[in-house]
């Protein structure tokens, strides 16, 4: 089923390259880079994003093939459209030295194993806790946002090696996470031009 784009969207995207030459990124780098930066419209993020995409194609191709999608609290499963997501935030309790998001990825790779798609967008602690498991997984977007850990959960992530779409600074959020992976789950699996 091919998505019907809204022409508010199109002239969204429009105005966004006028503004900004992403014509140097590779596919779907690009698509992530423009989908975040309409989602925010924060041209910045087209330097404060880091992603690789050697990362993201093995990604792409999981996440068309039906691999599950994590998020780490509702506002990022309400972003994510036209793919169903596991989200255990409701089922997890705080103890000590664990929050209930950390507690919320435990239960969540006890549903899912290794090799799903993490999307991070709200809690530093998620990020923290998903980087101590063994959950080898497709993509990590590990974009939460703070003042407190957030910045560093992401260098974290970048230091692990995992496939990861980060950022460098504090900012982020559910709706940026979940464009980005969004960008992935409306790109053709052809690797032709996103609209």
């Amino acid at each position: 089923m091919n998505r019907v784009v809204h022409p508010i969207e199109q002239e969204s995207f429009r105005r966004l390259r006028a503004r900004l030459d992403t014509s140097r990124f590779p596919a779907l780098t690009r698509a992530v880079v423009e989908r975040v930066i309409h989602s925010a419209a924060d041209l910045d993020y087209a330097s404060d994003l880091v992603l690789r995409e050697q990362d993201l194609e093995p990604a792409h191709r999981a996440l068309h093939s039906g691999t599950p999608v994590v998020v780490d609290v509702e506002m990022v499963a309400a972003g994510i459209t036209r793919r169903d997501t596991v989200c255990r935030l409701r089922d997890a309790r705080p103890g000590p030295g664990l929050t209930r998001s950390a507690h919320a990825v435990r239960l969540a790779y006890e549903d899912v194993g290794p090799g799903a798609i993490w999307v991070i967008g709200c809690a530093p602690t998620a990020l923290e806790e998903l980087l101590t498991l063994d959950a080898d997984p497709a993509l990590v977007i590990g974009l939460p946002v703070g003042f407190v850990g957030a910045a560093e959960s992401k260098a974290a992530l970048r230091e692990s090696g995992l496939p990861a779409v980060s950022n460098v600074s504090e900012k982020g959020g559910s709706a940026v996470a979940a464009a980005a992976l969004n960008a992935l789950l409306y790109h053709p699996t052809s690797y032709e031009e996103n609209p």
